[in-house]
């Protein structure tokens, strides 16, 4: 066997949260077909995680650093990768596809592009699909998935041979045994699902008279973030500041932390779409979707119709535990039988063909262009200092150099007024609006 094929392949991931940088580490491990040294690049944004959200992700790297779309640009041109992960919204995605043809356009050894979901696909399906074209898989998390992915490029006359079914990377864990001495309740609460003040205010109240109830249980509010931390979704009301407005019985306790931590002593997981449902329901953990603020696309609660874990929190405080569908959780990737181990087969394979194609792969051909969609596009890479041939734009952020130290310490403090508008004036002002 040549060195080549024995050698650990090079990875990069660009990732611009917390949740897809867990995404695209996780996966790369899992669509490699050998063993990695991974890279970590994180895209500067709103949403840069911090390193406490990069502790408790738990993804370890080879490298990490933080870059502008340019730098990251420029770091693809300068060094050798095997396959690289795009873990960005679909506007991200769409960008990098076009900066990266650009300068790959007389490179046919460049690296074999990945891209794909963090978590439940409910909504923009079009859109974020359509930004997602142009790399070389584009991963479905589940057989549905895949069917409607293969369904949205066929009607618009664009290539599907790069859907991939596979699974979400980040399920696993022991399956559930029977209950815990306490008996715990776990709700994972969401960044921005839902968005209201009322209705976030009506869900922990439910979860703390559920507390109160039930004196014997430990029932735990499971938070994404801290105050001040951004994750792949603006959250403008923290459960923790609610929270402190309550008089709160002993039992109920706030935590952080890892999921599948927490899913180790859960007994009851409720949410009202979290993706965590899914990692629920792969272990065999009684799993509930609320439905007390009815079932709707804007919650995401939707995609369970079908599933048999739809419930409220009237019926919970009564003893109602919902019974899977097993025939739905099979569809969505969730694969409590034990076929998870196979998931990622055909995407390893599919990669290790394209990584022995004679002659090196083709240029990147995004299904958006100047031609097909010159009223969306050009602003789409503008957001990421590119022209519209992919180019970066005069002015770009660090197109020609690396930042100094001065210019490092005005990024970190522009970043943190940035994140500061975004997170605490934004609100406030949009409130004021409402009046």
């Amino acid at each position: 066997m040549p060195a080549s094929a024995t050698k650990p392949l090079r990875v990069a991931v660009l990732a611009d949260s917390d949740t897809r940088w867990k995404w695209g580490a996780l996966t790369a491990d899992r669509v490699a077909p050998r063993e990695i040294r991974l890279d970590g690049f994180l895209l500067r944004g709103r949403a840069t995680p911090t390193a406490r959200q990069l502790g408790e992700v738990g993804v370890r790297a080879d490298s990490l650093r933080e870059v502008t779309a340019v730098e990251f640009l420029r770091a693809m041109r300068e060094e050798s990768y095997d396959v690289l992960v795009l873990a960005l919204v679909g506007g991200g995605v769409q960008a990098m596809l076009h900066g990266l043809k650009r300068i790959w356009e007389d490179r046919p050894d460049r690296p074999v592009v990945v891209t794909g979901y963090v978590g439940v696909v409910y909504e923009k399906l079009a859109d974020g699909l359509l930004l997602r074209h142009g790399a070389d898989l584009v991963l479905a998390n589940s057989r549905q998935d895949a069917e409607r992915f293969r369904t949205v490029y066929e009607g618009v006359g664009a290539d599907a041979g790069s859907v991939t079914e596979v699974a979400l990377p980040f399920l696993g864990g022991d399956a559930y045994t029977g209950e815990h001495d306490p008996y715990t309740v776990v709700f994972a609460a969401q960044p921005s699902v839902p968005d209201s003040r009322r209705d976030r205010t009506y869900l922990l109240n439910r979860l703390v008279e559920h507390a109160r109830r039930h004196p014997e249980r430990e029932v735990l509010l499971k938070l994404r973030s801290r105050p001040g931390e951004h994750t792949t979704h603006i959250e403008e009301l923290p459960y923790q500041k609610l929270a402190q407005r309550q008089d709160l019985p002993s039992n109920f306790r706030l935590v952080y932390g890892h999921m599948g931590e927490v899913l180790d002593r859960t007994d009851l997981l409720v949410t009202v779409s979290s993706t965590a449902a899914l990692e629920s329901l792969h272990r065999r953990i009684p799993t509930v979707v609320l439905t007390d603020l009815g079932i709707r696309e804007a919650l995401g609660n939707h995609h369970f119709v079908g599933s048999g874990c739809l419930a409220s929190w009237d019926q919970l405080d009564a003893g109602h535990r919902p019974e899977p569908d097993p025939e739905w959780v099979a569809r969505q990737g969730v694969a409590a039988e034990g076929s998870y181990a196979t998931a990622f087969d055909h995407a390893r394979e599919h990669i290790a063909a394209l990584l022995g194609r004679p002659g090196g792969l083709p240029p990147l051909t995004p299904y958006y262009t100047p031609v097909t969609a010159p009223g969306y596009l050009p602003g789409i890479l503008a957001r990421h200092h590119l022209g519209p041939d992919g180019s970066p734009l005069p002015g770009a952020p660090a197109a020609d150099r690396e930042p100094g130290p001065v210019r490092q310490i005005v990024r970190r403090a522009a970043r943190g007024a940035y994140r500061h508008g975004v997170q605490r004036v934004a609100p406030v002002i949009r409130r004021m609006g409402e009046l």
